[in-house]
């Protein structure tokens, strides 16, 4: 059997995405199923029999799940124990004690994912240099391990102080506890992170034993399932730092994963940013859910070492991703003080927007692109999934009788309200950092990014937006797109001045040996792997550090970092100082590269000029009711031009753009629009 087939499943809150690529062809198909939340293994194997993939001929198969972030916002995990170091058993639920929303008087802290009675604290200790000052009290250990098993917990994290500097105190507890509880899964800070400042560490180890039971068995029965139906290629999982992991990682440290739904976009956008020449993106990613912003700097995405969820932090390297709770099932509702509002709750894959007929009874941003004129009947999505208008101009009637407008007025306001929250992501991400967005090209996928793109565009003045091709599924694309990546790192404060540079390359080997350790365990040979060196560095007694590469060739590599930490500090913060300098972690970043899709170019036309199949009436951004052309992408070329009004329909997706905006068609099949000049806008 020639196994060459390569297939992408991006699972979310009410799309299951699906691309499925053979490279002797170079052909691409993109489909979209719906989620199932009760089963999410059923929908991805949905998708395979969607896309006609026989398992027998797939070699690689890239999957993103939302699983884990799932169980952490609807606080369905494990039931979660801590084991800390005697004297620091609050450390988790103390955190940093700061409030982070300073001027709202109904906020509230999220939830806790436990209790003070789940926390349990053990007699040890160890100095930040590694050394013992206190052996672990192992009668102390045993009594806590029976205690964990009486009362029926499932999963545990073991925190120790220091152990990022020694671990055996950690690693001796976890031979305990599973000597006295047989089956309950561990997680041990220092496999995760090895590095200091105890309660970012520890909250990472909260996080993925929290979900870790969830995701394992998910992550097994979905492979059981696959092999059974004659799978036998490589499976990889998205994760929150852009690429990717074998499963068999995922499941022993799901919380690489708790960020990784977004991450295949962002990752296929850097790529795609190559391929067209826009080096610099804002990229908008709106599914059915929430929208994802981020951006690709010199055709990079953009990493920083920690995430949080909830406020909690994540001591493992994540993209850098705006999310909010505006998608295309986002809920339209009146507050309580009596102004209009969408979202952030959703409709979700069941029962959906009421559009889609399948049981939704209240309004959702789909009903009102559908009420405007943007979605038609006339135009199945899917190719299957055909539109109610009717309903969906009926389930706003209610709304718009209680504010006093008519359904036109209303669905038109719901879009602007809509609109103005994915400006301001943007805007946090852009000119909150300090970047101009008008120095970007916008890069919208999902399956509403072609609905809002050119409206948020225009409002922020970037002058051109670019929709991939399967826009609709270009998370799942990306995903193809993403090499193997293990982070490795140690913490070892220092001055710089006094850095013994045999010392550290020392360091950085056995990093590097350990990580290609964990590379040749997954199948890739020396010529598949790559090694990046970086160092934190930091003003001494500055409490935050810069991510700075380490040079390998250089004759005076410390140097070398002085002059970057100086350029890279003074772009991010907008100052230097003349005082002294210190590192604080060594890291290395190996990579198993896998082999990437090449997208195919689309031929150009030859013959006549293309024409449109038709025309709708649509209620625009000025709430005058226009004819807009309408035009299959399937049909269109390489080199085709197309005015705005037009709406552009595809099998995952669709796009609009408005009266004097200019559609062209791209080599690989993008769009590329350019927005009406400043005197041709609508006004």
């Amino acid at each position: 059997m020639d196994r060459t087939t390569r297939v992408a499943v991006d699972v979310g809150g009410t799309f299951t995405d699906v691309v499925k690529l053979i490279p002797a062809t170079g052909e691409f198909r993109f489909e979209k199923v719906p989620t199932t939340p009760d089963a999410p293994s059923a929908g991805v194997l949905h998708a395979f029999e969607r896309a006609e993939a026989d398992m027998a001929e797939v070699a690689m198969f890239n999957h993103g799940t939302t699983l884990g972030l799932n169980s952490l916002l609807t606080r369905s995990g494990a039931r979660t124990a801590i084991i800390a170091t005697r004297g620091f058993r609050d450390v988790f639920l103390l955190g940093r004690t700061d409030r982070r929303v300073m001027y709202d008087i109904t906020y509230r802290k999220p939830p806790a994912l436990l209790e003070r009675h789940d926390t349990f604290e053990v007699t040890e200790r160890a100095y930040f240099d590694g050394t013992v000052a206190t052996p672990l009290d192992e009668p102390d250990a045993r009594r806590v391990a029976a205690e964990i098993g009486r009362r029926g917990f499932e999963s545990v994290a073991i925190a120790f102080l220091h152990s990022y500097a020694n671990p055996r105190h950690e690693l001796r507890m976890r031979e305990i506890l599973l000597a006295h509880c047989p089956g309950i899964e561990v997680t041990v800070s220092h496999e995760l992170s090895r590095e200091y400042r105890e309660y970012e560490r520890t909250s990472t180890a909260v996080l993925d034993a929290y979900i870790k039971p969830i995701v394992r068995r998910y992550l097994q029965r979905l492979d059981d399932s696959l092999t059974d139906r004659g799978f036998a290629g490589r499976f990889l999982v998205s994760r929150s730092g852009g690429g990717a992991m074998t499963a068999a990682a995922a499941r022993e440290q799901p919380v690489n994963l708790i960020l990784s739904g977004p991450a295949g976009g962002v990752v296929g956008a850097a790529g795609f940013s190559r391929l067209i020449g826009r080096p610099n993106l804002i990229t908008i990613d709106m599914g059915g859910t929430s929208l994802d912003a981020s951006l690709v700097l010199d055709s990079q995405p953009v990493l920083y070492q920690g995430a949080e969820f909830e406020g909690l932090p994540i001591n493992t390297p994540s993209l850098y991703i705006h999310t909010i709770g505006s998608g295309g099932g986002s809920l339209v509702h009146v507050d309580d003080g009596g102004a209009l509002q969408v979202g952030p709750r959703s409709a979700g894959a069941v029962p959906g927007p009421v559009a889609y007929r399948r049981g939704g009874t209240q309004p959702t941003f789909t009903d009102a692109a559908v009420t405007v004129g943007y979605l038609g009947a006339d135009t199945p999505l899917g190719g299957t999934l055909a539109l109610d208008a009717a309903g969906a101009r009926g389930a706003l009637e209610p709304i718009a009788r209680t504010l006093g407008l008519d359904v036109d007025e209303l669905a038109r306001g719901v879009l602007r309200i809509a609109n103005t929250k994915i400006v301001g992501a943007v805007r946090a991400i852009t000119v909150e950092l300090g970047h101009d967005p008008k120095d970007f090209a916008l890069l919208s996928f999902g399956g509403a990014g072609g609905l809002v793109a050119v409206d948020v565009a225009r409002e922020l003045g970037i002058p051109e937006v670019v929709v991939p091709p399967g826009q609709g599924a270009f998370s799942a694309l990306g995903m193809l797109m993403a090499d193997v990546q293990h982070d490795v790192a140690r913490t070892s404060v220092q001055a710089l001045s006094e850095l013994d540079e045999r010392t550290v390359d020392d360091a950085y080997t056995t990093m590097e040996r350990e990580a290609a350790a964990s590379l040749a365990a997954e199948g890739f040979a020396a010529d598949r792997r790559i090694f990046e060196r970086s160092v934190d560095v930091r003003y001494t007694g500055q409490e935050h550090s810069v991510n700075v590469g380490y040079p390998t060739d250089a004759d005076d590599p410390f140097a070398v970092v002085e002059k970057e930490f100086a350029a890279l500090h003074e772009r991010q913060y907008g100052h230097v100082m003349d005082e002294p300098i210190e590192i604080t972690t060594l890291r290395v970043r190996a990579t198993g590269i896998v082999d990437k899709p090449a997208l195919p170019e689309l031929p150009e036309r030859t013959g006549a000029a293309p024409t449109a199949g038709g025309s709708r009436a649509v209620r625009g951004p000025d709430g005058a009711v226009t004819d807009y052309a309408l035009w299959a992408r399937e049909d269109l070329l390489a080199g085709d031009v197309i005015p705005g009004p037009a709406v552009v329909s595809e099998h995952t997706a669709t796009t609009v753009l408005h009266e004097g905006d200019r559609l062209r068609v791209g080599r690989y099949g993008e769009l590329v629009i350019t927005l009406a000049s400043e005197g041709e806008e609508l006004r």
